[in-house]
């Protein structure tokens, strides 16, 4: 067969694949998670996978949710260009707090519908329904969740649909990427996984072992059917609690509230989504709207001051640092420290779902993901910085 063209999304270019191409996003995924697995002798393909293929540390996007950073991937860029910031915004000209989960808030388009237009046969299959709308846009391919899974999706896989607080919504995931693949054989496959495990396991722990394990012996079916794999994550995770077991939070609302006028700032926190029980909205990220009067940088200094924040920096400050989109974050924006999670009011939070001490993400501490691939890698310049979402320029063009 003639070869085909390379293609351009978003400013980078993109050969073809040569074989079957599998990118996994595992969501929640720090490198100690995979490293324990593999010393613990549960994860032997992985454990080739880092002796035999390529394995590299890289940085996702800040804030580290799940949707700025599986759009960046599909898209190869950051939010400042494809617009996802968050899991959850203020929208300005709608005057209202909303999911980020709606296409139109994509200002880019994605690799995975740029190859399908030209002819590729591409599949993607996401964990939780909130991702399946944004990552296929515009995608003339196959493209569903295991959340929302219809039934011939069920029959596809062959097993029944599972609980979205669960290990068993990201063993979906595998299990119809396996299937998928032994029986339309796409070009280019997107699997997504859901971060339930992480938010509860820490690594080398036997619950997240099992997990582990579990996804190993469906990477090891790709593998066998011939597919290069290509895995990074979304973000990491760490413990957010204190000596007595609660979350060691800082409710930002409280605080601005007490300065400034109960209810004359905004605290928007981008980790909300419709899947809180694992987290209870708590994360290390967030971004405050202030009133037209207050003194911005007044305030910054003062939150800086606050025992637990990282960072506190003005939308320009933070928007030119992060690679985000000015519009769609407020005039302040807070990072907590690694062990410390971000809060509203602390009255607005229930937390009663939480049955093991919180780990959560959001900040830079969570910031470092793997960038693993079962093949080795050739002519990436030495000194650049890996970011998750070059997994497809490395996947593509480097192996």
């Amino acid at each position: 067969m003639p070869e085909r063209p390379s293609l351009t999304v978003n400013g980078r270019r993109y050969r073809w694949m040569d074989q079957p191409l599998v990118v996994v996003c595992v969501d929640g995924c720090e490198f100690d998670y995979i490293h324990q697995a593999v010393a613990a002798g549960v994860a032997p393909f992985l454990g080739r996978m880092l002796a035999t293929g390529a394995a590299f540390e890289a940085d996702c996007v800040v804030p580290s949710f799940t949707n700025p950073n599986n759009l960046s991937i599909v898209t190869g860029v950051s939010p400042a260009v494809h617009g996802i910031c968050g899991n959850y915004f203020y929208d300005r000209e709608a005057g209202a707090e909303v999911m980020m989960n709606d296409p139109k808030y994509l200002r880019a388009g994605t690799i995975l519908a740029a190859f399908a237009a030209a002819g590729a046969r591409v599949a993607v299959v996401t964990a939780k329904d909130k991702l399946r709308a944004l990552l296929g846009k515009d995608l003339a391919g196959t493209c569903f969740s295991a959340e929302k899974a219809d039934a011939a999706t069920l029959e596809l896989v062959g097993r029944p649909r599972p609980s979205v607080y669960s290990a068993e919504l990201s063993e979906f995931v595998f299990a119809a990427g396996v299937k998928l693949m032994q029986t339309r054989c796409p070009d280019l496959m997107y699997l997504s996984t859901t971060d339930y495990v992480q938010h509860k396991a820490a690594p080398g722990s036997s619950a997240a072992n099992d997990f582990y394990a579990m996804m190993d012996g469906y990477l090891a079916q790709l593998d066998a059917l011939g597919a290069t794999i290509a895995l990074t994550a979304d973000h990491g995770m760490n413990d957010k609690f204190g000596a007595d077991g609660q979350p060691n939070a800082i409710y930002l609302q409280d605080l601005l509230d007490e300065w400034l006028g109960r209810g004359t700032a905004r605290v928007i926190l981008p980790i909300t989504d419709p899947y809180v029980v694992h987290h209870g909205a708590l994360g290390s990220f967030a971004t405050v709207y202030l009133p037209g009067n207050a003194d911005v940088q007044a305030t910054i200094d003062r939150l800086r001051r606050v025992e637990g924040v990282q960072l506190a920096l003005s939308n320009a400050q933070a928007c030119a640092r992060f690679e985000l989109p000015p519009d769609r974050l407020g005039d302040v924006i807070v990072i907590s420290e690694k062990n410390v999670v971000l809060g509203t009011g602390r009255a607005r939070h229930d937390l009663s779902g939480l049955d093991a001490p919180l780990r959560s993400h959001g900040g830079l501490s969570e910031q470092a993901v793997p960038l693993l691939f079962n093949r080795r890698t050739a002519g990436i310049p030495g000194e650049r910085r890996l970011r998750n979402f070059d997994v497809m320029d490395i996947a593509l063009n480097h192996l």
